[in-house]
Formats: structure tokens, sequence, C-alpha cells
């Protein structure tokens, strides 16, 4: 059985609205062990002048729960 826990976080690129949605799954994967999904929650921009100057994205990382884990004592 798979146990599953969700876990919404924001990241930001300047670059575009793909590139902060692998930015940030690359950056929680460093902390995050067995990451198996992602839904895009929202997208926004800020504009600046008439330019976008900064793209967010609102993620639910989904990742699994290891239930043979053993406490860390």
């Amino acid at each position: 059985m798979d146990i599953e826990k969700h876990l919404k976080i924001t990241g930001s690129s300047e670059t575009s609205w793909k590139d902060a949605i692998v930015k940030t799954i690359e950056e929680a994967s460093k902390s995050i062990d067995y990451l198996s999904s992602v839904k895009v929650l929202d997208q926004r921009a800020k504009i600046d002048g008439n330019k976008i100057s900064e793209y967010f994205v609102d993620l639910d990382l989904t990742f699994l729960i290891d239930i043979n884990r053993k406490d860390a004592k």
C-alpha cells in the first residue's frame, strides 16, 4: 500500500513558468525523497514596466511515505 503526502510550495524564475517549475522541483528534490508527481496550482508574474520580470508558480508536490524506514536516533 502506498501512502502519499502533499506539500504546497512556491518557486520562481526570471525566464519562464516552465523554468520556475523545473527549478522548484529540482530544489525540492534535494531535501524531499520519493517525489512522485506534481500539480501546478497557480501561475502568476511580476510586471516591470511593460515586460514580465519574474514568473511564479505554486505547486502541489506529492511524495511517497516510506513505511519501512527506520527512525534515525
